[in-house]
């Protein structure tokens, strides 16, 4: 059978076990099998008791059939991988311990007479969460639980309140370290370590527009986000600026400590004096480090005790520490990545293991919280895990019919320009974002999409800043993530809508929440218009 059909039974077959409700991993799984029929053995639909020619059907280990499983093994033997589930169960411990509460509380005490201030610290919150766990559906339930219900007592616009929520709860798709991210990564072989830089600064711009949003909709109408009445313990005046200068100068104060008693310790056990020349110094461990590591440690004590005074800094620390064990958890995830200390894998491990540890310290691990957190975990892994199996089976029986090759002689034959051959692209993205899931349509569309976008002139692809021909793969990455921020909102099947209804007061319906979305994706496009136009944004910090 030609590819022309397959492809068209391959539509309208997804489109229709879509719309029965029928799981995306079995009809992917369905359809691939239906695909390697119609290729290699068209009679088995013709006369399914001849068991057809013998190709699928009488030698088994060999063949399509072979080069498939084959394909799906080396998949989900992908030592990545495991950083899926490790991610996930970070981020289970942090919705169901008192982390993300505390910092929440911070973030409010210090932006809270701010106007739009909640909104504001809600999407800071979201960007922290984001980086901490890389998942969207938890940050979304917990600050629906958390920030929700303090908006609208305070007299927010609700549709201020769900757009912000769902916005910026879905931030963890584009900021490091993203689960889509390492999926796209392990498909399409692209250092996943580059893709989170590329990403990095895309993630954060989003998040930008977002906040800029907030501020320039409050100022322009103040009734959508009333300023609280003043508490009791409110700072007056520029009191609360000191305080969060003085709080600053304790967590200052206290890494230089850190840091001084690490040198100290090196150059006493005589490890820095190990270093080999083509090593380099250890960074800040070196005995020439603690003259300047110790005069900041004095500068801090002096601005602690004599400028700002220890009871300033003690309320300011007060008030400040719900956020020390996010920037704590994000520090050491990223900063073991980026500094070359471990792989993506093993940042994941370290990452639960912090938010375990930082629980038992707060008081607050218990056999429940493990037990939710790890059931919560294979729940969702086993949910990515089935869609993976059965999207990379389509994908793959696709591939030996010749699918990715119809589909670019098809897209090349239509003799359009490379902007109007991306646009075309993202176009299917976006629809196909608002009725599936980002597992399938990551293992089902990139694999046929990234080799056409590596055969077009490279100098083609936008219209500010060249890309260079190895980082193409990492643009492409990036921008099917911003993609998929919007297909996260896109009615009727936005999985953020569902995510803040399981959790929103019941007067708020599904239309409602739909309806507040629509200024954010207009920011989402905005920002996916960005990428388009300026692709090399993506390759500042390679």
């Amino acid at each position: 059978m030609d590819v022309g059909t397959i492809s068209l039974v391959l539509v309208v077959g997804m489109l229709i076990f879509l719309a029965i409700g029928m799981p995306l991993g079995l009809a992917s799984a369905v359809l691939a099998l239906l695909v390697m029929i119609m290729k290699f053995e068209p009679t088995l639909l013709t006369d399914p008791f001849s068991f057809g020619e013998g190709l699928l059907t009488s030698r088994p280990g060999t063949g399509p059939l072979y080069i498939l499983a084959q394909k799906i093994f080396d998949l989900l033997t992908e030592y990545v991988l495991i950083s899926v589930p490790l991610f996930i169960f970070m981020a289970s411990l942090l919705e169901r311990s008192g982390v993300a509460k505390s910092m929440y509380d911070s973030l409010d005490f210090w932006l809270s007479r701010v106007r739009g201030g909640i909104a504001i610290v809600t999407s800071v919150m979201a960007v922290l969460l984001a980086a901490m766990s890389g998942i969207i559906g938890g940050e979304i339930v917990l600050l629906g639980l958390i920030a929700l219900p303090q908006m609208l007592r305070l007299g927010y616009d609700q549709n201020l309140a769900i757009g912000t929520i769902c916005a910026s709860g879905s931030l963890g798709t584009m900021i490091p370290p993203s689960i889509v991210l390492i999926i796209y990564g392990l498909i399409t072989e692209t250092s996943i370590k580059a893709l989170f830089t590329g990403a990095f600064l895309p993630g954060f711009m989003l998040a930008s527009f977002i906040i800029i949003y907030i501020v320039t909709r409050t100022r322009i109408n103040p009734s959508l986000a009333p300023l609280p009445d003043p508490g009791p313990d409110d700072p007056e005046g520029s009191e609360k600026r000191n305080m969060f200068l003085a709080f600053l100068a304790v967590v200052v104060t206290g890494l230089a400590s850190l840091l001084l008693l690490r040198v100290v310790l090196y150059t006493l056990l005589g490890t820095n004096a190990e270093v080999s020349v083509d090593d380099g110094p250890l960074w800040l461990g070196m005995s020439y480090h603690i003259p300047y590591i110790a005069g900041v440690v004095a500068v801090g004590l002096g601005l602690i005790f004599f400028v700002s005074g220890r009871e300033r800094a003690s309320k300011g620390w007060q008030h400040g520490k719900g956020l020390i064990a996010p920037v704590t958890i994000i520090g050491i995830v990223l900063g073991s990545i980026y500094g070359g200390v471990t792989g993506i894998t093993e940042a994941a491990g370290m990452g639960a293991l912090a938010v375990l540890v930082i629980a038992l310290l707060r008081g607050e691990a218990s056999f429940r919280l493990l037990w939710d957190s790890l059931m919560r975990t294979l729940r969702s892994t086993g949910t990515i895990i089935w869609v993976t199996i059965g999207a990379a089976a389509l994908s793959g029986a696709y591939t030996l019919a010749g699918g990715p090759t119809y589909i670019a002689e098809l897209i090349v034959g239509a003799n359009m320009p490379t902007f109007g051959v991306l646009l075309t692209m993202m176009l299917i993205l976006l629809f196909m974002g608002a009725f599936m899931d980002w597992v399938g349509i990551v293992l089902l569309i990139i694999p046929v999409f990234l080799p056409i976008v590596k055969a077009m002139p490279i100098e083609e692809i936008g219209f500010i800043g060249q890309l260079d021909p190895s980082q193409v793969s990492i643009w492409f990455g990036v921008l099917f993530c911003m993609n998929m921020q919007v297909s996260f909102l896109s009615p009727p099947f936005g999985g953020a809508a569902f995510y803040l209804k399981s959790v929103a007061p019941p007067h708020i319906s599904l239309t409602d929440i739909f309806r507040g979305f629509l200024p954010f994706i207009g920011l989402q496009l905005l920002a996916l218009s960005v990428l388009l136009i300026w692709p090399s944004i993506v390759t500042i910090f390679l």
